[in-house]
């Protein structure tokens, strides 16, 4: 298992896509990884926009980009409400800086974009968003999966396959 030691956080909120957060979360768990869900309220149960649930383990207080080889943001509602919060900010503005691998899907962009670590990444991600991506430095691009550096971004569902794929190389370190 080539992930096996590896530790990544998953962000949850209310109204989470749910196949954008427990399609990736799944995968990295295939490959070893051990993955934590994190939301504002430690040990509360978010649900996705079609019902699924989710469990945090962790608050975004308790943790620490440190402890952690990568995170995932989920898309859906979620990302408007999880990005106004400092302590996620601080959290993806750390994996930045460490380059530590970086998921985003669809409507995930917005957690980015309000960490400010988007000037000159090159992205994707739900076109309904586009304008948001580009407003703050990005160079957005309509494909499947794009990966710049450690920032590995998707468009929506159909693109889970060759996003997991991504994200587990960068965790790898392939």
């Amino acid at each position: 298992m080539r992930l096996a030691g590896k530790k990544v956080i998953a962000l949850v909120d209310e109204e989470f896509e749910d196949l954008e957060l427990w399609y990736p979360v799944y995968r990295v768990r295939e490959e070893g990884a051990e993955v934590h869900l994190a939301g504002l309220t430690k040990n509360k149960t978010y649900v996705g926009k079609y019902g699924v649930p989710a469990t945090a383990e962790y608050s975004w207080d308790e943790l620490n980009a440190a402890d952690y080889d990568g995170i995932l943001v989920p898309g859906g509602w979620a990302p408007d409400k999880i990005r106004r919060y400092s302590a996620v900010l601080k959290l993806v503005q750390d994996f930045h800086a460490a380059k530590k691998p970086i998921g985003q899907i669809c409507h995930a962009g917005w957690v980015l974009i309000s960490a400010k670590i988007l000037e000159g990444v090159t992205v994707t991600s739900t076109p309904g968003i586009r304008d948001d991506m580009e407003n703050a430095g990005a160079i957005w691009k309509d494909e499947p999966v794009v990966t710049d550096g450690h920032i590995i971004s998707a468009r929506r569902p159909p693109d889970l396959p060759p996003y997991g794929k991504a994200f587990c190389d960068a965790l790898a370190g392939e």
